[in-house]
């Protein structure tokens, strides 16, 4: 083992996981946080666990073939079946996309303490897609450090919030290792759904077994593929722990604050602290129901202003840095179904103008929060759309004609 040889294959497995950190991720943790306490933990630890498998094939499928996923689709399916996959992944891309706005879209309204009203912050992602262009320029891996950077902020932004609000250690470990949900309904079902649709993305094994390409292998020679196959394990695993750590601080900030709590409890302390958005929470016994613009106003009023600009730019890097991973997905998805070559700029305007669309109109004749119930709709469609991506890795990574000595065993 070599950290030289780590630090080489170092990547794409993090640009990977920024999927595993975006607005609908987070969104879905504070919920479930809110709604089930530190009850269904235990399903994020095993969502990330199958999700780090599946990563790992792409992965391998890109080592192995020198080709990424879409293009051994484009190779072994007939016209119809690629067709269907292509539509399917190009639909969870947009979904994906629709979130990062969405997500980008509430921070910088709560960042400009509502100065910027949502439609704005929504017309102001389309100008942060392009910065990201002209980063692409300077290279790979500049690209990588920077994401690397934005999942530096979310861990320190995210981290801060749980240790301001300290949540019960024991409550922690119980909820990761004792999978039980006791008193659970169909909300914390819904709940348990959305994790599993928020936490592993479709387009992302699409985007892995890509993004592994960048690095030289000669695949004539086994020992540099088992080697570079290690390498890129160690990586995801690494990759995923940091964003698994990160899930985890948000889930329990929620559980441990505002499991149990109700409008007229979070009213009265909101009023007390003289927060300007009392009026979003209605004065009555209602269980409180929270979203990526709501938890960062509770945060807010229960533990002072810097808790809910911190919690912003959490929300703005995460955001952010999904916005690439889409870009990218898109790309590689389009080339290998199509066989068509787009420059990222024309890719970034369609797949940006897509998602906006919707969005705005939400953003200018609705509120907020019809923007962020949006986002619940995009999660249980992203665990809709698992199986498009699901079956084409399990069959062609155990394909001993497209794998040879790399297919999987039993």
């Amino acid at each position: 083992f070599s950290f030289r040889k780590l630090w080489a294959f170092t990547g794409p497995g993090f640009l990977m996981s920024i999927a595993y950190l975006d607005p609908g991720n987070i969104e879905s943790d504070l919920q479930s946080g809110a709604v089930a306490g530190f009850k269904l933990l235990w399903v994020l630890l095993l969502a990330t666990v199958i999700g780090l498998l599946l990563q790992r094939l792409a992965a391998r499928l890109g080592v192995v073939t020198g080709l990424h996923l879409a293009e051994v689709c484009n190779r072994q399916y007939h016209k119809f079946p690629r067709i269907i996959l292509w539509l399917m992944v190009e639909l969870a891309i947009i979904g994906s996309d629709m979130q990062e706005v969405i997500g980008s879209a509430i921070a910088i309204n709560l960042l400009s303490v509502g100065k910027i009203p949502l439609w704005g912050g929504v017309l102001i992602t389309i100008a942060d897609t392009f910065v990201f262009l002209f980063l692409d320029k300077y290279g790979l891996r500049k690209l990588e450090a920077f994401f690397g950077f934005l999942i530096t902020i979310m861990a320190l932004t995210f981290g801060y919030e749980y240790i301001t609000v300290k949540p019960n250690q024991e409550n922690v470990l119980q909820g990761l290792f004792i999978p039980y949900c006791k008193d659970c309904g169909t909300p914390q079902l819904e709940q348990a759904v959305g994790i599993v649709g928020a936490v592993i993305m479709p387009h992302n094994m699409y985007l892995h077994s890509a993004l592994v390409k960048s690095r030289q292998v000669d695949r004539s020679n086994k020992r540099q593929v088992r080697e570079a196959n290690k390498y890129f394990f160690i990586e995801s695993c690494i990759a995923l722990f940091v964003s698994f750590i990160i899930n985890i601080f948000v889930v329990t900030v929620f559980a441990e604050a505002f499991f149990h709590k109700t409008n007229a409890d979070v009213n009265e302390v909101c009023a007390n602290s003289s927060s300007p958005h009392t009026s979003l929470f209605p004065n009555n016994n209602e269980t409180l129901e929270v979203d990526i613009y709501k938890g960062g106003v509770v945060l807010g009023c229960y533990f002072g202003p810097a808790a809910l600009y911190i919690w912003a730019i959490g929300i703005l890097a995460a955001g952010q840095s999904s916005t690439m991973t889409g870009t990218y997905s898109g790309q590689f998805v389009m080339e290998g179904f199509l066989n068509l070559r787009w420059s990222r700029f024309a890719r970034v305007l369609l797949t940006r103008s897509i998602a906006i669309t919707p969005t705005l109109f939400v953003a200018i004749f609705q509120d907020v929060e019809h923007l962020t119930g949006m986002n619940d709709f995009l999660n249980v469609l992203m665990s809709l759309q698992l199986p498009f991506a699901l079956i084409p890795v399990l069959t062609f990574t155990s394909l001993p004609s497209v794998m040879h000595d790399f297919a999987n065993g039993l």
